[in-house]
């Protein structure tokens, strides 16, 4: 079940073994899973999507980062 956020603040992630790549401010659909967690945006026209782990996700939600609907 998706549920609905807010990003504001610093929400990175990594793409694949690569740099760290920020979430841009604004909604994201979220998708919970045991171990991560997927969020998905739009950016213009282009749909965006990535996964970081539950860990992460919750130290995001308490730093105010991420803001559940």
């Amino acid at each position: 079940m998706s549920q609905q956020a807010l990003i504001r603040g610093e929400v990175c992630f990594r793409a694949g073994d690569g740099m760290l790549m920020p979430i841009p401010d604004g909604p994201v659909d979220i998708e919970l899973a045991d171990d991560s967690v997927t969020l998905g945006w739009q950016e213009g026209r282009d749909a965006s999507s990535a996964a970081i782990t539950r860990d992460e996700f919750d130290r995001y939600v308490r730093e105010g980062k991420i803001r559940l609907g």
